[in-house]
């Protein structure tokens, strides 16, 4: 049986970067979808290739790509690595005067959406899954609807612009998911605790941590972004403000992480400070040309790298007949919950929103989900429970990215530019 031997995390970056590098090539090379999905579309073909050799008798591929990412923390890669970096770079390019004008929506649907969300898919896979033979309690249920109800806009993004969206709908869209990332991570962790100490806590404990790790990561993260807009304008050398911006970014995550405030909130508010405030007022021309491609490399280059990982982690799933159909219910779900969600918040609010009519088709197909509910999915006790919740999610995010991914272009040519909307 041939296995990886033990690796150093720099022979463990140096394949993984390798075979980023190569796909993205052969992507834009002869295939030339959207990066992001082109890499992970590759990635996936390959992990079902080396399980095919496996079931003719050829194990060594299949058994060396397992014992690899094994060697590799996909959960600790992503939430203390990747996530502080994309989400600072997403949230550098949103327009804080645009946030403002689509508040209502962006709160509705990352605050009391995620929740909601949640609790409709927890509820509705509660009493599916029976049917298949795998019961799960409610609370792994609830976990379940945690995870999976943030949104993720790295591929939605640039298929958005590209397909001429109005910018309405991709500001809604980018701040959402920007903000319900932190959310959804927040609700997860308070119900992994529950999880793993068996007490049920009073409404005042779950409130307070609420307000303690999300509100306490959106002050850190002004905190920090008042501190860096000042370091910015005092000088003026491109190097060094580079340098400044992406040690608060690491150095920030890592203290918030520490002091148990939300990393990612508190990176999302710095982005949007030093993006808005710091651009306009703190930075030459020239550095602002080189922060901009340098944060633009990051993100392309981590983002490629995060969707190889999902493509290559499908071989650590074990399908049976019947897991197979409830990860297809469990997609269908999830469809449900998001437009469920987006329509009661444009069907109630329609004459607040100021959206296009038709925007709740872009704003439901348009909420794909991502790495972060691969990570937090990974962060559950190992057990059969795992085993279960680990194939619905990657269902749910193989589904989102390639299907809805590569469609929902066309449902945003779809829809007319008025003002009123229609659900």
């Amino acid at each position: 049986m041939a296995s990886a031997t033990s690796l150093t995390i720099l022979e463990i970056s140096a394949i993984f970067l390798s075979i980023t590098a190569s796909l993205t090539y052969i992507n834009h090379r002869f295939i030339g979808l959207p990066t992001t999905i082109g890499v992970m579309v590759i990635s996936i073909l390959l992990s079902i290739g080396a399980i095919f050799l496996g079931f003719l008798g050829f194990d060594q591929l299949i058994d060396y790509e397992v014992s690899l990412l094994e060697q590799l923390d996909f959960t600790e890669v992503l939430l203390d690595g990747m996530l502080s970096m994309l989400l600072f770079a997403g949230a550098l390019h949103v327009n804080i005067s645009d946030l403002r004008r689509y508040k209502l929506p962006i709160g509705i649907l990352a605050g009391l959406g995620t929740i909601i969300s949640a609790m409709l898919i927890a509820t509705a896979i509660y009493f599916m899954l029976p049917l298949f033979g795998f019961g799960l309690p409610f609370l792994w249920c609830l976990l379940f609807g945690a995870l999976i109800s943030p949104t993720d806009p790295i591929a939605v993004m640039g298929i958005l612009s590209s397909a001429g969206a109005p910018k309405s709908i991709e500001t809604v869209i980018a701040g959402e998911s920007l903000f319900n990332d932190g959310i959804g991570v927040v609700i997860f962790v308070l119900l992994l605790g529950i999880l793993s100490s068996g007490d049920i806590p009073t409404a005042n404990y779950v409130a307070h941590t609420l307000a303690v790790e999300a509100g306490g990561g959106v002050v850190f993260g002004l905190v920090l972004g008042a501190i860096l807009y000042y370091l910015l304008k005092s000088i003026d050398s491109y190097q060094e403000e580079v340098l400044l911006t992406l040690a608060g970014v690491i150095g920030g995550y890592a203290l918030a992480s520490h002091w148990h405030l939300s990393g990612p909130l508190a990176m999302v508010m710095m982005g949007l400070m030093v993006g808005n405030r710091g651009r306009e007022l703190a930075m030459s021309d020239k550095t602002r040309h080189y922060i901009d491609l340098f944060w633009e490399l990051i993100d392309e280059i981590l983002n490629a790298i995060l969707f190889v990982l999902i493509g290559l982690e499908v071989v650590m799933i074990a399908y049976s007949g019947n897991l197979f159909i409830a990860s297809g219910l469990t997609i269908l779900i999830a469809l449900v919950a998001r437009f469920i969600v987006v329509g009661m918040t444009t069907k109630t609010f329609h004459r607040q929103l100021d959206l296009p009519t038709g925007a709740w088709k872009v704003l439901t197909w348009g909420g794909l989900r991502g790495g972060i509910s691969v990570a937090l999915v990974l962060q559950l006790p190992i057990g059969s429970e795992r085993e279960i919740l680990l194939a619905l999610t990657y269902a749910v995010v193989i589904f989102s990215i390639l299907v809805q991914g590569l469609s929902v272009g066309k449902v945003a040519k779809s829809i007319r530019t008025d003002k009123a909307v229609d659900v």
